[in-house]
Order: C-alpha cells, then structure tokens, then sequence
C-alpha cells in the first residue's frame, strides 16, 4: 500500500517537474512564475546536486525539502487554468509510446564512446610506461 503511493507521488511529481518545464517555456505564463519554473525544472533534471549526495544526511536534502518547495512555489506563481493545461500536456508526453530503437541507438552510442575511450586509456598507459 505505501509502496504505491509512493510510485504515484513520484510519477506525479515527475508530471509536475515536465508541466512546468513548459510553462516556463510558454508565452502565457507571467515572468516571476515563468524564471521559478525554469529553475526549478533545471534543478530537478540537473545532474548535479547543490548538495552532493555522499555528504550525510544534508546530501538529500535538496532532493527531499528544497525541490517540493520548489515545486510548491512555481506551482502557486503559475494561474490554476494554465497549470491544468501543462499538467494535461505533460501527462500526454509522458505516456508517450518510448521508442525502442532510439533506446538501442543511444546505447550504442554509448557502448561505442566507452570503448574508444578505453582503447585511448589502455593506448595512452602503454605508451606512458615505456
């Protein structure tokens, strides 16, 4: 039972961070509203922490305390209307058929960069040792 609410507060906390990805991306949205969104979007698909994860306990605190309000706030700035309308949007992208093959392009193209650069290393080792 609580794993559940769980999933559904994590999925919609990830319809909340995509709809206001584009609000502040709209026109219509009003200009305090519209550079808290863009903050906030930034920082929730950052992959760098303001505070990094390995420090205890204030490692996840931006990720527990400082994003949900984040959120809560650009949440408040933006008109009840136009927050359904990219709430709406959001969910429509997000349940979005995922494309296999690009999956299967990206990880080779992964696959690909990671073994150039350890051919790279491993050249760069042999030469540095003689």
């Amino acid at each position: 039972m609580a794993y559940r609410r769980l999933k559904n507060w994590a999925r919609a906390l990830k319809v909340d961070i995509m709809a206001l990805w584009l609000a502040a991306r709209d026109r219509r949205t009003p200009p305090a509203a519209k550079l808290v969104a863009a903050a906030v979007a930034a920082f929730a698909l950052s992959p760098v922490d303001l505070i990094p994860d390995f420090i205890p306990i204030l490692g996840y605190l931006d990720d527990l305390i400082i994003l949900p309000l984040g959120i809560a706030l650009a949440i408040r700035l933006i008109p009840a209307p136009l927050m359904a309308q990219f709430r709406t949007e959001a969910q429509r992208l997000s349940d979005r058929p995922k494309s296999r093959t690009a999956m299967a392009v990206i990880l080779l193209i992964w696959l690909a960069s990671g073994l150039a650069l350890s051919l790279y290393a491993a050249h760069w080792i042999a030469h540095r040792a003689r």
